[in-house]
């Protein structure tokens, strides 16, 4: 690794700097400055995401490469394009895709998941990486999952499970996020969600449990309508709440940069 640094800093396609300020004992930082070495990774979207624009962006960045080398069979979306491309394909609309709107000279550009976090998808999951770059409470992990609420919910209905892990560089960041989404994967209270969807969801459990031929009729249809309306209205009321939606969750602390150099 370090050879391969030294070559691409000695042909002038990368440079080696020290880190923003704030952070110790990772060393100096690698930072590749060649267009055609993003083109010929076919990952030019990162081009413009070359420059290291302040402490917390660095971190972010360096814990997602972390996490992302030490489980490289997952399915990773490395690129925006194919984040968005990998959801459209399941008919899911872009609104519903977490998204950032950027005013700048040239205009407006609205950029999906514009944190750039690690999103691996495959057929039976979805995995969710959150990154905290060293941030004093959960306010920004509590943000970013209100923000993928309703993508989760779409996902599940469409039969993926969906795993949510939590990055850390530090304990209290870890233990933290750990707290945060045990409540998330929590089934939600009635206090969570539309008092009429609770309403509804007693009345169909009263029904189904009394045997009444005739009532579970007039109101289900039958026992495997009362069952197929029972899974609706719980699954709107884990959308509504945010709870329940997740079928795992895990906090991981990283090893690279708790100190020691690159």
């Amino acid at each position: 690794m370090r050879r391969a640094v030294l070559a691409l800093v000695a042909q002038g396609l990368a440079i080696e700097e020290a880190p923003a300020s704030g952070i110790h004992g990772i060393g100096r930082v690698c930072r590749i400055r060649a267009r055609k070495v993003y083109r010929a990774l076919g990952a030019g979207e990162f081009f413009r995401r070359r420059r290291i624009t302040s402490r917390d962006v660095l971190m972010r960045r360096l814990l997602s490469l972390d996490y992302v080398l030490e489980h490289p069979r997952l399915p990773w979306l490395p690129t925006e394009a194919e984040k968005v491309d990998a959801f459209e394909a399941l008919g899911i609309e872009h609104r519903v895709l977490p998204q950032r709107t950027y005013r700048g000279a040239a205009g407006n550009i609205r950029r999906h998941f514009h944190l750039g976090l690690p999103l691996a998808l495959d057929a039976e999951r979805a995995v969710f990486v959150y990154v905290d770059p060293g941030h004093e409470s959960a306010t920004a992990l509590r943000a970013w999952g209100a923000a993928h609420r309703e993508l989760w919910g779409m996902l599940r209905d469409r039969g993926r499970k969906i795993e949510v892990v939590a990055v850390g560089r530090a304990w209290e960041e870890t233990s933290r996020a750990d707290t945060v989404l045990g409540n998330w994967a929590r089934d939600p209270r009635p206090s969570d969600y539309n008092a009429e969807i609770g309403r509804e969801i007693k009345w169909i459990e009263h029904v189904l449990r009394s045997g009444d031929v005739s009532l579970i009729r007039e109101v289900c249809g039958d026992v495997r309508g009362g069952l197929v309306r029972l899974v609706e209205l719980r699954n709107r009321a884990r959308r509504q709440s945010g709870r329940g939606l997740l079928h795992r969750v895990s906090a991981w602390q990283t090893e690279r940069l708790l100190g020691r150099l690159f």
